[in-house]
């Protein structure tokens, strides 16, 4: 009889040579347990999906809830359904004007084409800019404003009309002209190994695209939902985008995601054509129902407050002489050792240690810390703790 493993590799299609292979029969809290009950911190939380912990009891309680009531009834958009109605009204009743009107869709790279296709036709212009070093997400669109050349190698042509800037170079925002349909921003780059803005580089770009009419396009999908600090990241650097890209922790745990704009610029979808914008599952009942409770469990547990808290406590136990530099703000982390060899044997203990964490796609020399915003001071400590043990195990081998 097959076991998993040889199961996994006969059916299922991989995107790596090297996956992790570690199998998974449950997930509480802040861990992941193999079959052999053996737990392992997760320090990336799906990649900042799980952010009020694994299995949470009232997103369970939501997901069961709504299945009973139903399922998917109708593409989105069509039917009035109470779990989309919800959800959208409570994200709006956080976020500043004009952010008012929320498109429901699948996933983060579906949810940056709706924004890309968004400013496309509100602005009549067909260029895009985005900043290298960026990831938006692996389909044609989102690839086409991929900030690195490796992983689009096998799939040109992309789209035209895409300019990539350096993200925070200053005299680079001159490129953004009359031509421009939208500029696609992180608030902070993730894959690049969590880069933050320098001092007032943010607030240029939002000027920039004032002058010259061209969208911002914030993509939250990783920031967003208190990783960072505050709700929403942009609310760190008072800086509005004319449309916000969310999904990952945006469904709970659930496949959701969403952009949102105002009004006046969401419904030039809905003419010449029609069905600007299409999705069969987005806004699904279920996923509305599990990210409508996460975000509460966020709200409600104050969540966002803790996380620069923990974010220092963090930075006070991972201090071994290893670590040449921690960057990032709140809960979303790179460790940066300077040494990719080093970097990848770390990934590598920590199966063996009991937490588990990765690399960036444009920064193979830093760890990811991203654990779920629950994580306690105490397990912070713990886990720290472990990580120094490992990080010396490296050395010493």
């Amino acid at each position: 009889m097959l076991s998993n493993r040889q199961l996994f590799l006969q059916y299922l299609a991989q995107p790596s040579s090297s996956p992790s292979m570690l199998e998974i029969e449950k997930a509480e809290g802040v861990f992941l347990y193999d079959p052999n009950e053996k737990k392992y911190f997760d320090l990336i939380s799906g990649i900042n999906v799980s952010s009020v912990g694994h299995s949470h009891p009232k997103v369970k309680e939501a997901i069961k809830l709504q299945a009973d009531k139903y399922l998917h009834t109708m593409v989105y958009g069509d039917l009035i359904q109470t779990p989309q109605i919800k959800f959208a009204q409570l994200i709006v009743s956080y976020l500043p004007d004009p952010l008012e009107s929320v498109f429901f869709v699948n996933s983060g790279s579906e949810a940056i084409e709706g924004a890309m296709k968004l400013a496309k036709r509100y602005t009549g212009r067909t260029e895009i800019i985005s900043f290298y070093n960026a990831y938006h997400g692996s389909t044609q669109g989102a690839l086409s404003i991929f900030g690195g050349d490796y992983l689009k190698q096998g799939y040109r042509p992309l789209l035209p009309g895409i300019r990539h800037l350096d993200y925070n170079n200053f005299d680079q925002l001159e490129k953004i002209t009359s031509n421009t349909a939208a500029v696609v921003a992180e608030v902070l780059q993730a894959e690049a190994g969590m880069i933050e803005q320098n001092e007032g580089f943010l607030e240029a770009l939002r000027k920039k695209c004032d002058e010259t009419g061209c969208l911002l396009i914030f993509d939250e999908v990783q920031t967003g939902f208190g990783r960072i600090g505050s709700l929403f990241g942009f609310e760190s650097y008072n800086i509005v985008p004319d449309i916000l890209v969310l999904a990952k922790s945006l469904g709970g745990g659930m496949p959701l995601g969403a952009f949102i704009s105002s009004r006046e610029i969401m419904e030039v979808l809905s003419f010449s054509p029609e069905l600007g914008h299409i999705t069969t599952f987005g806004g699904h009942p279920v996923c509305c129902a599990a990210g409508m409770a996460a975000m509460e469990v966020i709200l409600d547990e104050d969540l966002i407050h803790s996380t620069l808290d923990k974010e220092a406590q963090f930075r006070e136990k991972l201090s071994n002489p290893a670590i040449k530099e921690i960057r990032g703000k709140g809960l979303m982390l790179a460790v940066e050792f300077n040494d990719k060899d080093l970097m990848h044997k770390v990934v590598r203990i920590g199966y063996e240690e009991g937490f588990i964490s990765d690399w960036f796609l444009f920064c193979e020399t830093a760890i990811r810390i991203s654990p779920p915003l629950t994580i306690s001071m105490d397990e912070i400590d713990e886990v720290s703790s472990i990580l120094d043990y490992s990080i010396n195990k490296v050395f010493s081998q």
